[in-house]
């Protein structure tokens, strides 16, 4: 053996070495990965076709190895890792020799590309990726981003740290609208470090605060590092999974587990959600209390009041702003809980489901998988599975029975009874709409109340029509009709209300991104749809968003056009839900008609509006810098994915991944597998992006850590915070080199590495944090249906 390393070793060794020299050559990263496998594949083959790499592999023939399995050990269970003790033979890399191994490669990465980047499952989800980087430069290059900056400054500057806090509210503002570090970095350097420094700011708190802000991109959604793992550990989960219980001696995961092996791009976005906040709390806080213990090097900023209206008095600013919207929040959590508020729906099916379908594990299986299902579940989930099967007359199959006239009558009486009085949909309308008017209202205390009251008493007299005349069964044309009143008044008093907002600098700058980052996430969050088309709704947003300054900057009256296709969006969505749109049916109502005439209206009409806002950006060359830029960003996301598919194909080739596998499963806490991979992507994180660890290592160590006990989505939210944090550490961290691209001269690299220091402890206390408290990952999953 060559040096005394086993073949494989050097193998991976030569992997990686060449793949570290492309990329320190300063060569596009993109192409060289795809480089160093082709590079890395002929030095091993040169080296295994002269007889100098040998590979000490387990004598599968010999009687220890067939007494293993005599005793119940998995094959997969078996390695020399495991059973160091068990007979080796000799045998090449290449056992067919390279030209096998290079024409088997080429099949694979073709489909690998297949399935992966041209026609696979996971291209819907990666296309998010592109309107995502899409939504994000949008806003940025519209000098969004510059006007949420200086009003936060205005808000939060008298207060010590107030700009340094401003600039990690602005952080996560940012994070949540582009997800791309790089371009958060960029326009935050530019923006706010002179801001900071000719405001006497220590340069290293500015630098520090910056960088790490601007890193929030990685890990609150919509996070593109968050996409692009939902694709990869989908696939991951699933696969150890199956591993796992076929080690078990179970036949597949479903059995095992009593539940599908599923993780999808919504449920990771739903983990990362309080994560992401929390590490903005925990930038804001670190700042705060430095400006307290060191104020001369972060003094507050007088400022102008930054409301642009008149003056609110402290009681006013806590009712209104404060306890009333709180009140109200309660009030309507509380009609859920207790079953005021909810779905309506009587909806019954003519049929049951009878058979095994009650019973939450299957029982019908090997003995070696009961017991290993027994210590997965415990004793008492398996008995009550053995007694519903029992039951059940021992069938493992589902049996759908048709209801009889009188059943079907009881199910539809019991559900019309129990149904609650205030439908969902009714609620969480006027209950937007209700707190609206009552941050109008603290906006402006002394301006008349009159038109507020009317728009309140639309809304209670919404819910009073609700509850009187809207029952279970009530058709969507008949709800409608009874509501239109309450909604006359409640547009009423909240056009009065939009008005007053307007006049303030804060809600004017703040309100239409929040409006856009909340129906993006909301509808992720919420399980309404996939991150594909929330996606596309938020890249639409951006540019409807993006044109409509432009047009008001210019004073053109046209600007009225977007407003109104931004509502026929809203009138679009409202008949979309409320209404059964099928025309294709053999019986449309004709309220069904009138739906589907006014939503394609509508639709046609936001077409047009976002059309007008495209000609508008392209006027302003603001539309093709967009888009190239996008562009660029995609390609190299794409073709790193290419590469890094070539890459690891290398490594299978010689046995290279399932190698590092079988020397991971030897460990027996899991936990210590995944401290050791998570010490591992941090150290990679010094010189690698985050595309090639995501691509390249997570599908190495991926089947182990994603195969055991451990939660995928805290999982998974581990690996982006640690990803996160390589982004700050010096001296490689790519934020800071960003960072020191747009920086004035006085601020010298060591300021921006002493600055980053004390954020990266945070980082690594909240990695600590997550690991003793899983629960801040998975409290929103939990909580939110998917």
């Amino acid at each position: 053996m060559l040096f005394g390393l086993d073949g494989v070793e050097i193998g991976l060794i030569i992997v990686f070495l060449t793949l570290f020299a492309g990329i320190m050559t300063g060569f596009p990263v993109a192409f060289a990965i795809g480089g160093a496998g082709v590079i890395s594949f002929a030095i091993i083959a040169a080296l295994d076709g002269a007889g100098l790499l040998i590979h000490q592999a387990i004598d599968v023939g010999s009687a220890e190895y067939s007494a293993l399995l005599a005793e119940g050990v998995a094959r997969d269970a078996i390695s020399t890792f495991t059973f160091p003790e068990l007979p080796r033979i000799e045998e090449p890399l290449f056992p067919g020799g390279w030209e096998q191994a290079l024409e088997r490669n080429i099949s694979f990465i073709v489909n690998r590309m297949n399935e992966r980047v041209i026609a696979g499952q996971s291209i819907e989800t990666l296309l998010a990726v592109l309107m995502f980087v899409m939504m994000g430069i949008t806003l940025e290059r519209s000098r969004i981003a510059e006007d949420l900056l200086t009003t936060m400054a205005k808000v939060f500057g008298p207060l010590p740290g107030g700009l340094a806090v401003s600039i990690v509210i602005v952080g996560a503002f940012l994070a949540a609208s582009t997800g791309i570090v790089g371009a958060t970095v960029v326009t935050m350097g530019l923006l706010a470090l002179p801001t900071m420094l000719r405001n006497n700011y220590s340069p290293e708190l500015a630098t520090g605060v910056i960088a790490a802000s601007g890193t929030l991109g990685q890990i609150i959604p919509p996070s593109i590092v968050i996409v692009l793992l939902g694709t990869l550990v989908g696939d991951l989960y699933a696969t150890g999974q199956e591993t796992r219980a076929q080690l078990a001696g179970c036949t597949d995961a479903l059995t095992y587990l009593g539940e599908p092996a599923v993780l999808s791009v919504g449920t990771l976005f739903q983990a990362a959600l309080l994560p992401g906040l929390f590490l903005a709390f925990l930038y804001a806080g670190y700042a705060f209390c430095f400006a307290l213990f060191r104020p001369n090097s972060a003094p507050p900023v007088i400022s102008t009041d930054a409301s642009g209206g008149e003056y609110v008095t402290p009681n006013e600013a806590l009712t209104w702003y404060l306890l009333a919207p709180v009140g109200l929040m309660v009030a309507v959590v509380i009609g859920f809980s207790t079953g005021i508020i909810g779905s309506q729906s009587i909806t019954v099916s003519d049929y049951a489901d009878t058979g095994g379908s009650s019973a939450a594990l299957r029982t019908n299986v090997s003995p070696q998988c009961q017991e290993a299902m027994i210590e997965l579940h415990g004793q008492a989930a398996w008995d009550r599975a053995v007694e519903t099967r029992a039951a059940e007359g021992g069938s493992a199959t589902n049996e759908v029975v048709e209801l009889t006239e009188e059943e079907r009558a009881a199910a539809l009486e019991a559900a019309r009874t129990n149904a609650p009085p205030i439908g969902t949909g009714i609620a969480v309308m006027f209950t937007i709409l209700a707190l609206t008017l009552i941050v109008a209202r603290g906006v402006a205390p002394s301006a008349s109340p009159v038109p507020l009251i009317v728009g309140a008493a639309g809304v209670v007299l919404a819910f009073l029509l609700d509850i009187l005349f809207v029952f279970p069964g009530t058709g969507p044309a008949a709800t409608f009709l009874i509501m239109t009143i309450p909604m006359a008044l409640t547009l009423f008093g909240t056009t009065y209300a939009m008005k007053r907002l307007s006049q303030n600098d804060l809600l004017r700058v703040v309100f239409p991104p929040l409006v856009l980052i909340v129906a993006v996430l909301g509808s992720i969050l919420g399980g309404i749809t996939n991150p594909t088309p929330a996606a596309a709704l938020g890249a639409a947003g951006a540019i409807m968003l993006a044109a409509y300054r432009k047009l008001k900057e210019e004073g053109n009256p046209l600007a009225k056009i977007v407003i109104w296709a931004s509502f026929a969006i809203v009138i679009m969505i409202l008949f979309g839900v409320n209404f059964d749109l099928r025309i294709t049916r053999e019986n449309v109502p004709t309220a069904d008609w009138v739906a589907y005439i006014i939503a394609q209206i509508a639709y046609h009409f936001a077409f047009f509006g976002l059309l007008y806002s495209c000609w508008v950006l392209f006027r302003m060359t603001i539309l093709g810098p967009v888009v190239r830029e996008t562009a660029k960003v995609t390609s190299m996301v794409f073709t790193i994915l290419i590469g890094s598919q070539l890459l690891n194909l290398v490594l299978i080739s010689f046995g290279g991944e399932h190698y590092i596998q079988q020397f991971l499963r030897s460990f027996e806490n899991e936990l210590a597998v995944f401290l050791l991979v998570m010490l591992i992507l941090f150290i990679l994180g010094f010189v690698l992006d985050f595309l090639e660890i995501i691509y390249i290592v997570v599908p190495i160590v991926g089947p182990v850590i994603y195969g055991g006990t451990l939660d995928p989505k805290w999982v998974t939210i581990m690996i982006a915070v640690n990803l996160q944090t390589s982004f700050l550490t010096p001296p490689f961290g790519f934020a800071l080199f960003y960072l020191r691209g747009v920086a004035p001269k006085e601020v010298t690299t060591g300021h921006i590495y002493r600055g980053v220091l004390p954020f990266v402890g945070i980082q690594v206390l909240g990695l600590g944090l997550l690991w003793l408290f899983p629960g801040i990952v998975t409290i929103v999953p939990d909580l939110i249906p998917n």
